[in-house]
């Protein structure tokens, strides 16, 4: 039943357009940091928007019923990667603020649709090792970007806590890499 759902044209269309006036938000919402960043790192600030355009362009291609596995394994690795991160980081505002704005419930939710739609999608990728291998790189080059050079999204009160964040993020996206292997690679030699 759900393999129908996400095979669906008019459900792929409308989870195309939802994820393409999100990837235009998103970057909307990066502006003002866009703006103080030196152009050498711009690619490397909007994590979540970006992630949404490959999505979006996978989801297009999908649409018409072909593949561009080096665009599905950067979809799924960095909506997976920048869903949950944002859900944790939102939920660890709440907890040192002991309070979050309506938009950070907005962006939990959004992100956590983020990265379950980049899973869910897991059995339509035909992701290889080469594709993941490029995928991995660029998700950690990102961490050394936001980490090493200090062009993470922006959480206010959690600023002082950037290394913790850092090594945190470091992880997930190890697991992410692996999650993916598991869900695409790994799943497909095993059938």
């Amino acid at each position: 039943m759900i393999r129908y759902i996400l095979q669906d044209k008019k459900f792929i269309t409308i989870l195309l357009i939802i994820n393409l006036f999100g990837t235009i938000y998103g970057y909307y919402w990066y502006g003002w940091q866009l703006e103080m960043t030196p152009p050498i790192f711009i690619p490397f600030v909007p994590d979540s928007p970006t992630a949404s355009l490959f999505f979006t362009v996978f989801l297009l291609f999908f649409l018409v019923g072909r593949n561009i596995p080096y665009i599905e394994a950067l979809a799924i690795t960095s909506l997976f990667k920048y869903g949950i991160w944002a859900v944790v980081m939102n939920l660890l505002t709440l907890y040192v603020d002991g309070y979050l704005h309506p938009s950070g419930y907005m962006l939990m939710a959004s992100h956590l649709g983020m990265a379950i739609q980049g899973l869910l999608y897991a059995p339509f990728y035909k992701i290889k090792l080469k594709h993941l291998a490029l995928a991995s790189i660029v998700v950690l080059h990102n961490d050394i970007i936001d980490y090493v050079f200090g062009h993470m999204p922006m959480y206010g009160s959690l600023l002082s806590y950037s290394n913790e964040i850092g090594y945190f993020t470091f992880w997930l996206s190890i697991f992410t890499i692996g999650i993916t292997y598991w869900l695409t690679i790994y799943q497909r030699q095993k059938n």
